[in-house]
């Protein structure tokens, strides 16, 4: 069996999380890419809607953006092309030219809102089940993203709010990664964040800074659009903040635990 072929159903919200730290050499190549944005993937097999994004000083929530930290936000068709994005010249591109890298295979789990007036399905069963042969079954961490655009004349209230949630975001326990994204400076933002469990997401989502932000943009009409998505990690590889998140991507990994779970399917027919 072709190891990108383990799962070629079409399934709905399949994503890929593509996080950069361009090394100074390499910033006007990041930076053309940027400007390219995602007409330079529209060839891209199973690709149904891709986001390339910059980011705030060092990776974070803010009006400081940083010459170096991009982002890529893509859904797909199914889980194979999704996998051949992952393995194919553009991420390889991408992650050679980079200083540090972080890429992750997500289900989605519940998504509420939308993005460019198209909301996010949930992930098929087929798909999660297929995260478990990539992480040995082990319990993998939850990632969240948002997403809002902010009506321009409450785009200054806004940010008032963003400098202390975006500390208690960096500080919070639990919480593995994170990277401010922005769309367009000041009024298309996004935040994609990795939790070690639910309890820690929550603890963060409805305490302190989030929470007085989240109750002022609601009260306030802040957003003409908004889409909030819980996820699944059904793989991911790279290092982070000088943390190492393992490669459950990898080709050879790849390889070895689809191997591995064909031989356990093929003794529990005999």
């Amino acid at each position: 069996m072709n190891t990108l072929e383990f799962v070629n159903t079409d399934v709905s919200g399949v994503v890929v999380i593509v996080l950069v730290d361009y090394v100074r050499q390499h910033r006007s190549w990041g930076w053309m890419r940027l400007v390219a944005g995602p007409a330079a993937l529209k060839q891209v097999p199973g690709l149904l809607f891709a986001k390339v994004m910059g980011s705030g000083h060092a990776g974070g929530f803010s009006l400081r953006p940083s010459p170096s930290h991009q982002g890529l936000v893509c859904r797909f068709k199914n889980t194979d092309s999704a996998l051949k994005f992952l393995h194919g010249p553009h991420i390889s591109a991408m992650r050679e030219k980079a200083r540090e890298s972080w890429c992750g295979l997500l289900a989605v789990t519940s998504a509420r809102g939308s993005w460019d007036q198209a909301k996010w399905p949930l992930t098929d069963e087929v798909s999660r089940k297929y995260g478990a042969v990539l992480s040995g079954n082990k319990v993998q961490p939850l990632a969240v993203l948002t997403r809002a655009s902010i009506v321009p004349s409450k785009a200054m209230s806004f940010w008032r709010h963003a400098p202390a949630a975006q500390a208690d975001l960096q500080h919070s326990k639990g919480c593995l990664l994170s990277m401010g994204l922005g769309e367009i400076p000041l009024v298309r933002q996004c935040t994609f964040s990795l939790w070690q469990d639910q309890q820690a997401m929550r603890d963060y989502a409805f305490q302190g800074a989030h929470q007085t932000a989240v109750t002022a943009a609601y009260k306030n009409d802040f957003f003409s659009e908004s889409l909030f998505v819980h996820m699944q990690v059904l793989g991911m590889s790279g290092l982070w903040m000088g943390q190492d998140f393992g490669d459950d991507l990898s080709m050879n990994t790849l390889q070895t635990k689809l191997a591995a779970n064909a031989s356990e399917q093929e003794a529990a027919h005999v």
